[in-house]
């Protein structure tokens, strides 16, 4: 059995490396990753940028980059050239002996309050060690907006998986080769878990590839690989219903994109809505698999948790397996 379904698995990659639609969705992943690094801030990181005139005032470019992202110009044309861009970014001029602020008009006003604060601090020759302040911590270990995008490019990939089992299904069918396992020494469980090797695989690969470019490498892998197995479980049969219902990769590729709903759906209500409105939601698979994923990103989810939102994944899973198994054996007769 196991080198049977080896075979499949052999010929599923074969086709997927020739095919452009998979080799797209194999690089996805990596794609996800680049561009969270590019977009995403670091928890520490500042988003108050100031424009000086470079080599006017070293010692208050390096005060100032204590606490604000520097850009330096070669006098205040090229600022003033730099603030009436879209961002916003605040020049600090110098004029005689006292510096002003030139902004575009547009800029909040809390960052022009910050900017004035700061050049205001370095002319009164205040240092961090004249502050008085108290740091308290709120638990947040890493980026919000950095790990509210890997919670989403997970659940992402896993859809994707699905579409890939779609696709090779597909594949089989215009190659006339589906119909013919019943004829063959190969049982359906067999075909069913050759096909869904490369899926199961891309989710895992494809996920622990994001995890470590992004730098969630800390995280506990055992608790986000039990999250990501039954979450798999959902694109798997997915990925079989839209192969065998449809006859061409457009047509299954568009069908398995429906799963985006329940997904943003999932997202949407715990990021945004208030907690009497998550109840209509405890159907959605994706909404306890993203939930599960955001305490182990936070490094916060215990064991407790963890099997709680992967049993409940793995239930609705099951519900899901129950309504299309008989359309699933239909179409591989």
């Amino acid at each position: 059995m196991l080198k049977k379904i080896g075979a499949i698995f052999k010929r599923d990659v074969k086709v997927n490396t020739k095919d452009f639609i998979s080799l797209y969705i194999l690089a996805v992943p990596l794609l996800f990753a680049l561009l969270i690094n590019i977009f995403s801030p670091g928890i520490n990181e500042t988003t108050i940028n100031l424009a000086l005139i470079k080599g006017e005032n070293t010692a208050q470019v390096d005060y100032l980059k204590q606490f604000a992202k520097i850009e330096q110009f070669k006098d205040a044309a090229e600022i003033k050239n730099r603030v009436e861009k879209r961002d916003a970014i605040i020049g600090v001029i110098p004029e005689k002996t006292e510096y002003y602020l030139m902004v575009q008009g547009d800029e909040p006003q809390g960052i022009i309050d910050y900017a004035k604060v700061l050049t205001s601090f370095f002319e009164l020759g205040i240092t961090v060690n004249d502050s008085s302040s108290e740091i308290i911590e709120f638990g947040r270990t890493v980026p919000p907006l950095k790990k509210i995008l890997v919670n989403v490019s997970i659940l992402f990939i896993s859809v994707l998986a699905g579409m890939l089992i779609a696709l090779n299904i597909v594949e089989e069918k215009v190659d006339n080769t589906l119909s013919a396992i019943n004829v063959t020494p190969t049982s359906r469980l067999t075909f069913i878990l050759g096909k869904s090797v490369m899926g199961v695989l891309f989710t895992l690969l494809g996920s622990a590839s994001l995890i470590l470019i992004t730098g969630f490498g800390g995280i506990n892998l055992v608790q986000l690989l039990l999250i990501l197995g039954v979450t798999s479980l959902l694109s798997i049969l997915v990925g079989f219903i839209q192969g065998v219902t449809n006859t061409d990769i457009i047509s299954a590729a568009g069908s398995i994109k429906l799963l985006f709903l329940p997904l943003i759906a999932g997202v949407l209500a715990i990021e945004l809505l208030a907690d009497k409105w998550q109840k209509f939601f405890y159907w959605n698979p994706f909404y306890w698999a993203y939930k599960g994923n955001d305490s182990i990103l936070s490094q916060t989810g215990t064991w407790r948790e963890i099997f709680m939102y992967s049993g409940l994944v793995s239930i609705l899973c099951a519900i899901v397996y129950v309504l299309l198994a008989p359309k699933i054996r239909e179409g591989l007769k």
